[in-house]
């Protein structure tokens, strides 16, 4: 039975009366809140305590899209996918000792500004384009496939209408205030996802009928992190080698991620709200991995693994609960998308256009630029979003990881020798930047739609690629750099000691290790 015929017709009220709700709220906001000038949106982080930043750090990984990609996978494979939460925590404290003290030692609002003060003005302005590209791709399209096939399995339509359906709603809810709406309820629905998945867990736990009838009716392979080498899907030395090159990207380098760092009241603050965060992602196993697993015993016979998550709901929920998940994951979407476009339309209109080619520009032409490219660049992702529709032989989940794979190494690479080696020039940051970018994502165009792995068995694991192309990038700075004698190091971002780590943190960082070595000998050799 499909999706879309469990669903009663309470369920379609809750969500249209859920969403007219958020609508009313965020007019009312944006009405009450009519002031003039509210001064830089970067000046009011700057008092971000350690638990602000551990909960936005989180909740900016978290959301429906993981949800969704997560209970696949874990419908398919088990806990293995579990690597990409867990493993996070060397990244996350790459960010806390060797990132955070010298982002914020510098006193920068944005990434691509620190790799300015480091490299010069060409570094910042390559860093705007790729901050486009990757928003377009890892915050907008993959937000809207899998928004798209939530939509699909709800309304029972093709993809393509549910992608233009899931913008028209966001367009609407940006029109109507909706924005503000959710910007001003996204902690209650943050909380709201977690306790419904949370739910799913003991209502299908107790299905299930417990750990022992669990353990018995999935394979030995479903509990381990590591899995043999000669594994199809995922072989523990793609994950060990190909996943860092993405979790330094991500984690370290990715502004969506680190901004609240940035904004962090000092360091202890910072490096403390990562810890946090390094703490929650041990949740991510049980809240959105386990849903899939358990789905698996309940119903294996399921013609598309993405649905694991929405029939979990919709047969162990009751009507109206279930218009209420649907509900808070439209939301959470839109939110997403909302944001994406609002970020791609500043970062181009104020760090392209106004930067490069119109500094005089009056507001109004700011404003019209800013709508037109919020227009094209929902355009492009409906493209984007199609094309990724396209990609043969991968499920949601390594959808998601190899699109991210193939855009990580360029950036993991210049961040990483240039905040670690004095002697990397601007000359060989920016050719990383621009001949690593068209190498990495055309080799992930070959490998994903020209000659895909599915009908050309020849290619290496998608983690493996993304090694083999941050090797040979590294390989090209450092070459570089040691010929390019006449680049001096721009003289605004001094190398210098950074301030010490506070006992508190490395008390915690010690803490926290120690667990996640355990986790890893607990959920190995089964």
């Amino acid at each position: 039975m499909q999706i879309y015929e469990l669903l009663t017709t309470l369920d379609f009220v809750v969500v249209i009366a859920y969403l007219i709700v958020l609508i009313a709220i965020g007019y009312w906001v944006s009405f009450r809140n009519r002031t003039p000038g509210d001064g830089n949106l970067f000046l009011a982080g700057n008092s971000l305590g350690w638990p602000s930043i551990g909960l936005t750090m989180w909740g900016t990984n978290v959301g429906p899209s993981m949800l969704i990609a997560s209970a696949s996978i874990g419908y398919t494979t088990g806990i293995v996918a579990g690597n990409f939460a867990w493993y996070a925590f060397i990244f996350i404290f790459l960010l806390t000792l060797v990132f955070a003290p010298r982002y914020l030692q510098a006193k920068v609002q944005t990434l691509p500004e620190y790799m300015g003060k480091r490299f010069g003005d060409a570094t910042q302005n390559l860093l705007a384009w790729y901050t486009i590209v990757t928003i377009l791709i890892s915050w907008l399209s993959l937000t809207l496939f899998a928004g798209g096939i939530l939509i699909q399995q709800i309304l029972n339509i093709p993809l393509w209408l549910s992608v233009i359906l899931l913008l028209v709603i966001a367009a609407f809810f940006t029109i109507a205030g909706g924005l503000k709406a959710i910007a001003y309820t996204n902690v209650f629905q943050m909380l709201l996802l977690i306790g419904v998945s949370l739910a799913l867990v003991i209502v299908g736990w107790q299905k299930v009928g417990g750990i022992d009838t669990i353990i018995s009716q999935t394979p030995s392979s479903y509990w381990n992190l590591f899995l043999p080498n000669d594994d199809p899907n995922y072989p523990w030395v793609a994950i060990l080698l190909g996943y860092p090159v993405m979790g330094v990207w991500f984690w370290c380098t990715d502004q969506s991620m680190v901004q609240s760092v940035l904004g962090a009241k000092n360091l202890k603050h910072g490096q403390l709200g990562a810890n946090f965060t390094g703490w929650l992602k041990i949740l991510d196993v049980a809240l959105f991995i386990i849903p899939g697993v358990l789905c698996f015993i309940l119903f294996p016979n399921l013609e598309n693994p993405d649905h694991a998550y929405m029939t979990m709901v919709t047969q162990l929920f009751p009507p109206g609960m279930t218009g209420l998940v649907m509900a808070v994951l439209i939301a959470a979407l839109v939110s997403t998308i909302d944001s994406a476009l609002n970020a791609l339309s500043t970062v181009f209109t104020m760090d392209v256009f106004v930067k490069k080619y119109a500094p005089e520009a009056s507001q109004k032409q700011v404003i019209k630029v800013g709508r037109l490219v919020t227009v094209v660049g929902a355009l492009l992702a409906i493209l984007l979003t199609l094309a990724i529709d396209s990609i043969k032989g991968l499920n949601l989940f390594d959808v998601f990881q190899s699109v991210l794979g193939f855009i990580a190494p360029p950036m993991s690479v210049v961040f990483l020798f240039g905040v670690l080696w004095k002697k990397t020039t601007a000359k060989a940051a920016n050719f990383t930047l621009t001949f690593g970018t068209i190498l990495s994502i055309g080799v992930g165009v070959l490998y994903l739609w020209v000659f895909p792995k599915a009908d050309y068995p020849f290619w290496p694991h998608f983690l493996m690629l993304s090694f083999y192309i941050f090797v040979f990038l590294s390989f090209l700075v450092v070459l570089i750099s040691l010929f390019d004698t006449h680049d001096a190091m721009p003289s605004s971002l001094v190398y210098q000691k950074v301030n010490k780590t506070s006992s508190v943190v490395k008390w915690l960082w010690t803490a926290l290790i120690v667990v996640m070595v355990a986790l890893y000998f607990v959920f190995n050799g089964h």
